[in-house]
Order: structure tokens, then C-alpha cells, then sequence
């Protein structure tokens, strides 16, 4: 009797899935969506546990189960995920029906991560508007060449950092400099503080800024926690940011804030621009302490692995493709030499062909390799293949827009596995459909600190190049393998080259810069 009882019971079980897989996916079979099949209430999640293959590759694959398809639909568990994958309907919902979404995916809920919660990327409804409203005007032209010394100071030092290294340390690891780099100009022009992260190898700046951004599978756990079980997350009082990070740079910037009133200090930084803000708002919503600690904090989490990371990506094309190294060395030495060896503001961001190259690592490595909307009144999607139905969407539908995969589409760019730079310049970057190129997002939503990150990676690539070369050596993977143990843009082997000193740098810079260290 009680092995009856086992296999009536294990049946009854094995039914009910059966049931309800079949009854989550009838809806899309009657609208003819095309979908990936997947484990029941399981979804495809567990491929960020269990990989058997990079990220990319699997969202590549997920991409192309129906090439004609406007979209299909994928399961997190037993929530389905619209994963949008044409341009037009991704102008859409991102720009002309932004109203029907708004925010991202809801998570976080509850006070236990205030300096995480209350950034830009996580406010919904009107709170987000409110903050982005107020903190807009930070990120302007303007402000971003206010800042820009502090960031040419910083890159100019790392390029004669790599220009005078040793003959037996010429062979480079370039994320680990790359990411120091990125911490100092972070430090600087964000909370106002000066450090110098290649000496000083183990400062608490940089030591708390890795730790805020190691998010490995736990922190994946945590995150799917507060999606999908929040009454466990608030009553755990779990946190996605380690209590001692947090509470460093709560600290930080409350005493830095504190600093300047009492001493009248005033400098070109993140934090002095939301204060000045602060001061000049006619609303009566006022951004407080922790919302600037917060937006501040946010250059952290965003900005120290994710622009370092970009960076490599663009020195490793850079590196592995001579004639392009050539052609933006050449373009380098002319801006130096038309700018008294000094490069301004103006002479970086007119560099068309930097910025092709920037634009490129940005189509082939994008930052995020997906970005998301939530759907927050009911919207209806029109139909994803001819003869199918159209679909209405619900208020809490998931919106996914594949960003890596449509990058990587041929219909939108030839020889999309190829960095070609010149398909960013000229009447060529004219043709590209905006809505196959979205590596920051799009809209009023998209990422909001793109000005920034772009002007932190041409100016350390800028200075990089104008005094050194990039070599292939014995541990450069050619050609580029992603690594398949996290969920984010990586590569396999790291970025590993030999640094060697330009002999033909040019004369104007020599003479301004490194006129004692010419090999």
C-alpha cells in the first residue's frame, strides 16, 4: 500500500506539471508566439547556475529560434519574458508608448538596501521621475567638460604609468590596470577624493569598490530572492550591497558633504553638481543626502567593472587589428599636434574615428547584454509573425530587449562578428537603424550615465595609444572566447598583451609630457 501511495502520488505530481506547462504555453501557441521550451516552473533560469555555455551564446541561440519573428517569449520561472527582437517595436515600447513602460523589472522591495534602492536604474512611477528630473542637468555637455580635466589628469598618468614600465613587466594583464584607472577617475570626479590606485594597490577606495561589485551566483540568488520571494527577502533583511560597503561609502559621502559646506570647498565633481543642484532647484522635491549618496555610489556599481571592462574590449580589437591601431595612432598624432600636445574636450569628442572604434566594441560587447521593461498599463503587442494574433499585454508583463543578439544580427549589421569602426563613421553610422544599436538602452530610460562612461574609455584609449603600442603575446586569445562562468560580458582568458613604447610618438606630446622617458 504505501508503494501505491508513492507512484499515485508521484503521478498526481508528474500530471499537475504536465498540466500547467502545457496551460502556460497554450496562450502563445493560439497566438502563434514562438517560444523556447524550457523546464516547467523551473524556466531557463537554471542556465545562470548551471552554464554550459556563455551567456552570449545562449541568448544568441534563444534570438535565432525563429528569425522572422517580431518576438518570442522565453520563461523565468513561471513568468513569462517577451524577448523583443525587432528595432521598430523596440522604438516602441522603449520611446513613442514609454508611458505603457516605465520602469525595469520590480525587485528590492524594503528598507535593508537604502543606498542600492533609491538609485536611478531601481526608482519607479514618479519617484523616478522626480530624481531623474533633478539629476539630469548633472550629466549635460556642459558639466561633462567642466569634469573633463580631472578625468585627462587621471588617464594621462596610467599612459605613462604603461609608457615607462620595465622590460620584464611589458607583458600586461589589462584588466586589473584598466579597472585601477577607472577607480581613480571614479574617486575623483564623482566624490571629489584623490587616489592612486597602482601605488597605492590596496586602498580602502578600491578594496570596498570590488567587493560593491562582486556578483557572483550568490548575489544572482539574492536577486531572484527579492524578485520573486520579497517576503522572504524583508524578513531575512538580506542585502544585495555587504553591510561594510554600504556603510563605507554612506559614510564617505555624508563626511564629504559635511567637508565642503563647513570649508566652502568647491571642484568640477559628481557630487558638487547634485549639491549645486540641490541649492538651484525651484521644486519643492529636493534631492537629500542619501539620494546624492546614492546616485554617487551608483558611478560605482555601474560605472568600475562594467567601463573597465568596455575599455578592454576596445584595446583588445584595437590590439589584435594592426591597421586600425595604426589609423587611430595616426588620428591621435594629429589632434596632439593641433592641440599643443594637450588634447581638450572638443578635439577628443570630434574624433570620428575613436569614436567608431568605441561605437564598435559597444555593438560587439555590449556593457548589459540585455536591458528590460515592465509593462505598467495594458499594451497590446502587435502580432510577431504574419497570420499570428496580436498579443495584449497586462500590466506587470516583462519586456526583454536582447541587446547583444540584435547587435549581432546580419540584418542589421554585415559581417556582424567582424569590428569594422567604419561602420560608425559618416554616411555609413547615418543607415545603422536605431533600434538594432541600443548598448546604453533607449529612451527616457536609457542609461543615464552614458556621456560619462563613453568620455572615461576615449580618453584613457586616447592616452594609451598616443604613447604606446599594443602587441599580441603568447597568452592573447585570438580570437576572443567569452567565459561561460557568469552571466556577464567577459572574456574567457582575460586581456593579455605586451605593452611596448612608441618610438614615432608624437614630437609636440614628447616634449610636453615624457620628454625624460623616450626609449
Amino acid at each position: 500500500m504505501v508503494l501505491w501511495s508513492i507512484v499515485l502520488a508521484l503521478t498526481a505530481v508528474v500530471l499537475t506539471v504536465i498540466y500547467y506547462h502545457n496551460k502556460f504555453y497554450s496562450v502563445f501557441k493560439e497566438h502563434g508566439i514562438p517560444y523556447v521550451k524550457s523546464i516547467p516552473f523551473i524556466g531557463t533560469t537554471w542556465k545562470l547556475f548551471f552554464p554550459k555555455e556563455c551567456f552570449a551564446d545562449s541568448m544568441q541561440k534563444m534570438y535565432n529560434i525563429h528569425g522572422d519573428a517580431k518576438y518570442i517569449v522565453q520563461y523565468e520561472f513561471t513568468e513569462p519574458i517577451f524577448v523583443v527582437r525587432d528595432p521598430e517595436l523596440i522604438k516602441s515600447i522603449t520611446v513613442k508608448n514609454f508611458d505603457h513602460f516605465v520602469n525595469h523589472q520590480t525587485f528590492l522591495v524594503g528598507d535593508s538596501d537604502p543606498l542600492f534602492s533609491k538609485n536611478l536604474f531601481i526608482l519607479k512611477d514618479d519617484v523616478w521621475k522626480n530624481v531623474r528630473n533633478l539629476v539630469s542637468p548633472t550629466f549635460t555637455t556642459s558639466k561633462m567638460k567642466a569634469m573633463f580635466p580631472l578625468l585627462r589628469d587621471c588617464a594621462k598618468r596610467y599612459g605613462e604609468i604603461l609608457f615607462k614600465l620595465p622590460d620584464d613587466q611589458r607583458i600586461l594583464e589589462l584588466k586589473d590596470t584598466f579597472t585601477r584607472c577607472t577607480n581613480d577617475a571614479i574617486a575623483s570626479c564623482a566624490f571629489g577624493i584623490t587616489i592612486d590606485s597602482m601605488t597605492d594597490r590596496e586602498n580602502i577606495f578600491y578594496v570596498m569598490g570590488r567587493k560593491a561589485n562582486n556578483f557572483d551566483k550568490f548575489a544572482m540568488f539574492k536577486f531572484l530572492i527579492a524578485r520573486y520571494l520579497p517576503f522572504v527577502y524583508r524578513l531575512f533583511r538580506l542585502k544585495i550591497i555587504a553591510v561594510n560597503v554600504d556603510k563605507f561609502f554612506e559614510k564617505l559621502i555624508a563626511d564629504n558633504i559635511k567637508e565642503r559646506k563647513e570649508k566652502g570647498i568647491n571642484r568640477p565633481d559628481m557630487i558638487q553638481l547634485l549639491l549645486d543642484t540641490r541649492e538651484k532647484s525651484a521644486s519643492r522635491i529636493k534631492l537629500t543626502n542619501m539620494d546624492i549618496a546614492s546616485q554617487a555610489f551608483i558611478f560605482v556599481l555601474g560605472g568600475l567593472e562594467n567601463v573597465s571592462t568596455q575599455m578592454c574590449f576596445a584595446a583588445y580589437e584595437i590590439g589584435v587589428n594592426e591597421k586600425v591601431q595604426r589609423k587611430l595612432q595616426d588620428e591621435i598624432d594629429d589632434v596632439l599636434a593641433n592641440c599643443n600636445g594637450e588634447v581638450t574636450y572638443e578635439a577628443l569628442t570630434n574624433m570620428k574615428y575613436l569614436d567608431g572604434i568605441v561605437n564598435e566594441a559597444l555593438r560587439m560587447y555590449p556593457i548589459a547584454m540585455f536591458t528590460d521593461r515592465l509593462c505598467t498599463k495594458q499594451f497590446e503587442l502587435p502580432p510577431t509573425l504574419p497570420g499570428s494574433k496580436p498579443y495584449v499585454m497586462q500590466k506587470g508583463g516583462y519586456i526583454q530587449i536582447p541587446i547583444y543578439a540584435i547587435q549581432r544580427d546580419p540584418r542589421y549589421f554585415k559581417d556582424p562578428d567582424k569590428f569594422i569602426p567604419d561602420r560608425f563613421i559618416g554616411n555609413a553610422k547615418k543607415e545603422i537603424d536605431a533600434g538594432a544599436y541600443v548598448p546604453f538602452g533607449m529612451g527616457p530610460r536609457m542609461c543615464i550615465g552614458n556621456r560619462f562612461a563613453l568620455l572615461i574609455i576615449k580618453i584613457l584609449l586616447f592616452e594609451l595609444f598616443a604613447k604606446c603600442n599594443l602587441k599580441p603575446c603568447e597568452k592573447t586569445t585570438i580570437p576572443m572566447q567569452l567565459t561561460k562562468e557568469m552571466a556577464i560580458m567577459a572574456p574567457k582568458d582575460n586581456f593579455w598583451f605586451k605593452i611596448e613604447p612608441r618610438s614615432e610618438t608624437c614630437p609636440v606630446y614628447v616634449n610636453s609630457a615624457t620628454s625624460n622617458t623616450v626609449h
